[in-house]
């Protein structure tokens, strides 16, 4: 598919009236949790796309050149308002949070999987096992305050146990900044890096604006503690992003991101009535793109495809399933590294002056009040044992315990147990 040449049924601008911009909300308890993190993921594209143009006319001195992305801005709330609302109105917080959590994980795994840029394989790596152990996190919270197992949430498609523990991922700022790229990495690169930045940053919101909507102090204060690991996140992927870019280049490249994942949703959908709202979206996507790439030309005389690096042909497209074996890989090898600067090394290898040890100090100044730790902690108190959802031991020896919550992995320096 290639979306420059194809002749979508849109052509322009075509805004929705209120009863074709309210969809009927699929149903938490049918629909497959694949369709739930698609929705999410592109929640979160339409979200990014609307904050970037705000962001960019606010930085534009052309009235014109405003008036034009006043208009896509426009198509674009309206659809992010359609996707949004396809969430049901009986799925609560919690529930649609165990989902953003299994979309991270199994959105960076596909994409760590076919990524060719070693540099931002290893930072999609090192990104996974945090958010996989937000989902254990996240998951003993519903059993011990809902008596829910969020294995039957997930579907059983991804395992829920600990990894690099939570409070081993808070880190000084000065650490969470990534190299950026260049514009010959891969189309794939590309494509990559605007994906997991955009659904980090929906993650980062979701939890900035949730917080204090959660019905429990213990709830509240896990989500305080896992939306300052996601606001690291954003910034951890953002930063990989091409810098050098003009705003009208990343217009285009936006525009592109988003064709590509509504007709990766459009392919991988089982729900016919979410696919209608890929396809009409995506043909929306297309006119849309259309107009970027005839603004970068008028306005910076180039042409979309020193934007794009190819000849527009989308290249393997994204479909979420189960990563089971990948994670545990990147588990038992990876499980005890931190950041330092651009780069990762194990904790054991910093100085002890380092900035990640003295950032430590300060925020896990008392373990016993880290509310990550907390949760896990109640949860044994209250039934004997922590939650989990397991098809093999974890591959972690020190993390095998189910009845005490491990918080020196990755954040003081030890010798990491592997199998």
């Amino acid at each position: 598919m290639n979306p420059f040449t194809f002749d979508s049924p849109i052509t322009g601008q075509k805004y929705l009236n209120w009863k074709e911009i309210y969809p009927c909300a699929y149903d938490k308890n049918k629909t497959s949790p694949y369709t739930k993190t698609r929705v999410i993921l592109m929640n979160g594209c339409e979200t990014e796309q609307v904050f970037f143009l705000h962001n960019f006319s606010r930085s534009c001195t052309d009235n014109n050149l405003r008036r034009e992305l006043a208009k896509l801005r426009r198509i674009e709330q309206q659809q992010q308002k359609k996707v949004q609302c396809l969430k049901p109105i009986n799925e609560n917080i919690l529930e649609e949070t165990i989902i953003y959590e299994l979309l991270a994980v199994d959105l960076t795994a596909r994409m760590a999987q076919k990524e060719p840029d070693q540099y931002v394989k290893a930072a999609l790596d090192f990104a996974l096992l945090e958010d996989f152990d937000h989902l254990y996190r996240y998951s003993n919270l519903m059993k011990l305050e809902y008596g829910q197992d969020a294995e039957y949430l997930v579907g059983r498609y991804t395992e829920i146990m600990p990894a690099r523990p939570t409070i081993a991922h808070h880190r000084c700022p000065v650490d969470t900044i990534r190299r950026f790229n260049s514009d010959n990495v891969s189309t794939i690169t590309k494509l990559h890096c605007n994906i997991i930045t955009a659904a980090e940053q929906q993650t980062m919101n979701f939890y900035m604006n949730v917080c204090n909507l959660y019905p429990s102090d213990l709830g509240r204060r896990l989500y305080q503690e896992i939306g300052m690991v996601e606001e690291d996140h954003v910034t951890h992927y953002g930063s990989l992003l091409n810098a050098s870019m003009t705003n009208l280049e990343k217009l285009v490249m936006h525009m592109y991101t988003a064709c590509y994942l509504y007709y990766s949703c459009l392919e991988d959908e089982c729900d016919p009535q979410v696919k209608c709202v890929w396809k009409e979206c995506f043909y929306q996507e297309v006119a849309n793109l259309k107009v970027a790439s005839k603004l970068l030309e008028e306005y910076e005389g180039k042409h979309w495809s020193c934007v794009i690096g190819n000849d527009g042909t989308f290249p393997e497209l994204l479909n979420l399933g189960p990563n089971v074996e990948y994670v545990r890989d990147i588990l038992k090898n990876t499980v005890c590294l931190t950041s330092t600067k651009e780069d990762y090394c194990p904790v054991n290898m910093l100085p002890a002056d380092s900035d990640f040890f003295k950032y430590q100090a300060i925020v896990n100044n008392d373990v016993d009040c880290v509310p990550s730790h907390n949760v896990i902690c109640k949860t044994i108190y209250r039934l004997s044992t922590d939650y989990r959802y397991e098809k093999a031991p974890n591959p972690i020896k020190v993390l095998r315990n189910r009845k005490e919550d491990n918080t020196c992995l990755g954040r003081i320096p030890c010798e990491c147990e592997e199998e």
